[in-house]
């Protein structure tokens, strides 16, 4: 006799109103938090056992220290995404520090407060914070600075807005921004207002983990704590529903500094200061090589033997140290990690250029209102076939500007072109380079003169006396 299978039984619940506070509804919301209706908790716990291993096997775990750093960890390999958590993730509505009950601060319930200045530098430390303590998620509970321990009071308390705000307020304190336009301190925010327990979240940018610009670090307060990880922009799920914002009370780029201060940036260039954790050990993106290039065209060429890259080398380090201590600087001061103050004199062309190694000649030979060498210096090596010689550790002699013109064929424009290669301005050649003039030879040049900083006439692409000393510096 076949048995026949029991029923399934069928359990009605309800799902209890985001903003009620009566006994029943709050009890409800910790149930379906611990997994809703007892008879699921069994199929749930499987669920949850399944995701974390899949975490921890995918190294995406939600531990602080698989991803601190001072710069970007590794990215999830391919799949990453799929295997990552997408934490459930309810807050609650804004309110005063410390939670109902706490005494109201100076102004009034209706009376908005003033919107309180901070540099990015002082948000990411304030993010960082709840990081290192390793702050457990409530909706509930509030942490000993007064901010409720959610993702919108894990933002508000970075900021620093001396309230607890959600989703559906954060966008009142900043400003939409681009993609393009993220810096550390501006957030992604996804507010759902038809059900905004349903996916709302929100995190702070921290900075891109490489130059494809196809992942980001988030800060963001998600069970079980607080979290810096590689996440896929604009998050694991509804991607395209993450907003970029900036706080309105941000005082600019990494510092206090405006970024009006800085000059005119180039074609494609931005003169602020991108931030600290666009450099260090690990990081990898276009303002990397855009340092190798700046620090090449003021004398730390011996440090890039292969030219500059976007990924950071020791390289990098030893050049931007170079340039530190020759501004006089010394101790952290002098740590070879771009700040601001270094930034800026890179970018302006100011500041002392990094001198020659220790005992190495650099004045050529041949140069026209130059000084010949000393006596008993040393012999100059052969150049490039059909260039004058060099001194060792100096250029080939400048051999005219009438040699860079359309239609000229020398070997110098042959030379010109391999070490503008070997520095990394050779992107306009399809072919060669070789001994004929080219107008790719000319963008190369231009591109090469606008690292320097030069404009106009000084970037016109046909390389003079200095822009020669400085590719064969």
């Amino acid at each position: 006799m076949t048995k026949e299978p029991m029923p399934t039984p069928v359990f009605q619940d309800y799902t209890p109103d985001g903003d009620c506070a009566c006994a029943g509804c709050a009890e409800q919301r910790a149930a379906l938090r611990r997994g809703g209706h007892p008879a699921a908790h069994g199929p749930r716990r499987a669920l949850v056992l399944v995701t974390a291993a899949g975490v921890v096997l995918g190294g995406g775990g939600g531990t602080a220290a698989a991803v601190d750093g001072p710069a970007a960890g590794p990215s999830p390999g391919p799949g990453a995404a799929a295997g990552a958590p997408e934490p459930e993730t309810p807050q609650g509505r804004p309110g005063v520090l410390h939670g109902p009950g706490a005494p109201l601060p100076g102004p009034g319930p209706t009376e908005p407060a003033p919107v309180r200045r901070i540099d990015r530098a002082t948000i990411i430390k304030r993010a960082q914070l709840w990081l290192d303590a390793k702050v457990p998620y409530s909706m509930a509970k509030y942490w000993t600075d007064g901010y409720r321990q959610d993702c919108s009071g894990y933002v508000s308390m970075a900021w620093d807005l001396g309230s607890n705000e959600w989703t559906g307020s954060l966008d009142t304190f900043a400003t939409p921004i681009t993609k393009d336009e993220l810096l550390p301190g501006d957030m992604l925010l996804f507010h759902n207002p038809d059900n905004p327990s349903k996916g709302s979240h929100v995190t702070l940018f921290g900075g891109w983990t490489d130059h494809t610009r196809t992942q980001y670090l988030a800060y963001e307060q998600t069970p079980p704590e607080t979290r810096r990880l590689a996440t896929p922009y604009g998050y694991w799920k509804n991607a395209d529903k993450y907003l970029p914002y900036r706080y309105n009370g941000v005082t600019g780029g990494i510092t206090d500094e405006p970024p009006a201060a800085e000059p005119m940036p180039g074609p494609g260039a931005s003169a602020a200061y991108p931030g600290r954790y666009a450099f260090g050990p690990g990081a990898d993106n276009a303002q990397v090589a855009r340092l190798g290039r700046l620090l090449i065209g003021r004398g730390g060429a011996r440090f890039y033997p292969s030219g500059p890259s976007s990924r950071w080398k020791d390289a990098d380090r030893l050049a931007t140290q170079a340039f530190q201590r020759a501004q006089g600087w010394r101790g952290t001061a002098a740590d070879g990690l771009p700040g601001p103050a270094t930034w800026r004199l890179l970018v302006r062309n100011q500041g002392r250029n990094i001198p020659p190694a220790a005992g190495t000649p650099v004045t050529p030979v041949t140069v026209p209102g130059r000084p010949l060498p000393a006596p008993g210096s040393a012999p100059a090596r052969p150049g490039p076939a059909g260039l004058p010689g060099r001194l060792p550790g100096a250029g080939p002699a400048y051999p005219g500007a009438a040699v860079f013109r359309p239609g000229q064929s020398h070997a110098a424009i042959t030379a010109l072109g391999r070490r503008l290669q070997a520095k990394g301005f050779g992107k306009h050649y399809t072919t060669g380079p070789g001994p004929a003039w080219t107008e790719a030879d000319r963008r190369n040049v231009e591109a090469f003169q606008r690292a320097q900083g030069w404009r106009g006439s000084a970037a016109d692409g046909h390389p003079g006396p200095e822009t020669w000393r400085r590719l064969f510096a």
